[in-house]
């Protein structure tokens, strides 16, 4: 039987100036639960200074499969969040797919 194997990965980026969340943070991160196999994403999260922008990002990035690339995460965050972080988000998922592919090249 297929146990999954869940891995948590963080991407960071730099916060543009004029946000609520840059005073508490100097850069934004993107967290995401991943299931190792498919790579795809259960459970995601951002520091975003609101819950409901939290929310509304980790649902938008739930059930993407890293492994078919971060174009189409970058593509539903560029139409569907319009929001002053939204270049740090799509930076910040960028890194968290190259933590993620590091990682596979490493122990899968």
């Amino acid at each position: 039987m297929y146990r999954p194997k869940i891995i948590f990965i963080a991407g960071h980026s730099r916060l543009p100036q004029g946000m609520a969340a840059k005073s508490v943070f100097e850069t934004l991160t993107v967290t995401a639960e991943i299931e190792s196999k498919y790579g795809v994403i259960l459970d995601a999260s951002c520091t975003l200074a609101t819950e409901h922008g939290r929310q509304y990002i980790g649902n938008l990035l739930k059930g993407f499969s890293l492994k078919d690339g971060i174009e189409e995460p970058i593509k539903s965050i560029q139409l569907q969040y319009r929001g002053k972080a939204a270049n740090a988000i799509v930076a910040a998922l960028k890194d968290l797919h190259i933590q993620f592919k590091q990682l596979e090249e490493e122990t899968f």
